[in-house]
């Protein structure tokens, strides 16, 4: 499953470095549909911990996630990245006030080029400024990706792999909840955390297959470009 190429495309992701001059520059913004085993809305943007599951008779901190992201507009120097699909799995672990986090899967959807997915391997370091304990990529077919101002899903294989699933929140109006001024890791902007708890968030293959439902889950629009990044 897992690429030779993915092997220096993985050094570079946890290689968590500035951009250096010499560089390309780049640019990249992407909607993602997102959903966690935290209750909604996750602590972990406000704490340095995930929330605490009582499991056989203990609290045990996890923050097990689903990403699913389509790039709206990007480059990496000439590589075109627009309408390109990732997906992140993971767990951020029980602590990561040090910057330290479990692990990750990053999925590629195998309509990207090898080019495209070396680009934005060197594009993600920024977004997510954390070392993993575990990081691994590979390619998939990202066959489900759509929203509208109810509901938001995204499957891997038909849901067969990975799933996420949500609903708009209820608020005053018709309109979505959204929390603003909110940082989304290493990026400068976004337009808003539109709530959306989720009906199901599942990875399900492999030796860390998890499923939760009614947990937290939002829409958001990061952006960030090379210029944001200090030299």
């Amino acid at each position: 499953m897992f690429k030779a190429w993915g092997i220096s495309l993985v050094l570079a992701l946890l290689a968590i470095t500035t951009t250096d001059t010499s560089q390309p520059d780049w640019a990249l913004n992407a909607t993602t549909i997102e959903a966690c085993s935290c209750p909604m809305f996750c602590q972990c943007y406000f704490n340095p911990k995930p929330a605490a599951h009582h499991e056989h008779g203990t609290a045990a901190h996890y923050c097990l996630f689903n990403n699913a992201y389509k790039v709206n507009h990007g480059h990496n120097g000439s590589v075109k990245l627009d309408g390109a699909k990732f997906w992140i799995t993971g767990d951020l672990g029980s602590d990561f006030s040090q910057g330290k986090t479990d692990w990750a899967l990053v999925t590629f959807d195998k309509a990207m080029t090898k080019e495209q997915q070396t680009a934005l391997g060197a594009i993600l370091p920024n977004v997510f400024p954390v070392k993993w304990n575990s990081f691994q990529t590979t390619v998939g077919n990202i066959d489900t990706w759509e929203f509208n101002k109810d509901e938001a899903h995204a499957t891997i294989d038909g849901g067969k792999t990975a799933e996420v699933k949500l609903h708009r929140f209820a608020g005053n109006t018709d309109a979505p909840v959204v929390i603003h001024n909110l940082k989304y890791w290493g990026t400068p902007r976004n337009d808003g955390f539109v709530m959306m708890p989720n009906d199901v968030e599942a990875y399900k293959t492999g030796p860390k297959t998890f499923e939760y439902k009614g947990t937290n889950g939002f829409m958001l629009t990061l952006d960030i470009a090379s210029t944001d990044v200090k030299q």
